[in-house]
């Protein structure tokens, strides 16, 4: 029996309104997560030509398998993208998970941080956090959680703190795609 159950990613902005939802991504059994990753209690999901829908309906593809790493309480999360030039990481700044049967949502903020395979940090989307952040009216507190899970990620992402091992993102999607191939 698959030992991985089929979630839903849903992403949504500050005002309510649906973002992007990836329809189909395996959650790793507790069991089998890495020591470092069952110690902050991390939501492990790997995907792999997953549909993805848009806001206006549209859906499309994702070409590169990914696993991404939910960490509770954490204002941000991270998705490892298995490309053939290795692994990068692409990074949300967002609300902390929240899970409710087979679904994990959680509000964008807009702002993102790419890590390269060689380890170069980037900060990108900020033009939008600033116009997001008037529209949708962020409140003071917002703005703090938003600027701490920043300088958290940052601070992480610097000292390649897990989850960024690319070997590790790497075992757990061989893993994954092992056992849907029946072992």
């Amino acid at each position: 029996m698959n030992p991985f159950s089929l979630f839903q990613i849903k992403s949504f902005k500050h005002d309510g309104h649906l973002h992007r939802v990836w329809l189909k991504n395996w959650r790793v059994p507790e069991a089998m997560l890495a020591p470092e990753h069952k110690a902050e209690s991390m939501i492990v999901l790997i995907n792999s030509q997953t549909p993805i829908r848009e806001r206006d309906g549209k859906e499309w593809t994702s070409k590169i398998p990914s696993v991404t790493f939910f960490i509770p309480g954490q204002w941000y999360n991270i998705v490892s993208l298995l490309e053939d030039g290795g692994v990068r990481f692409y990074c949300n700044i967002a609300s902390p998970p929240y899970v409710s049967g087979g679904v994990i949502t959680y509000i964008d903020y807009d702002l993102d941080v790419i890590r390269t395979t060689d380890g170069h940090i980037q900060i990108v989307d900020q033009e939008e956090y600033e116009m997001h952040k008037i529209n949708y009216h962020y409140s003071e507190v917002v703005e703090r959680k938003v600027k701490s899970g920043l300088d958290a990620l940052l601070e992480r992402a610097k000292r390649a703190a897990p989850p960024f091992a690319a070997e590790t993102a790497l075992a757990y999607y061989e893993m994954w795609k092992n056992e849907m191939q029946g072992g």
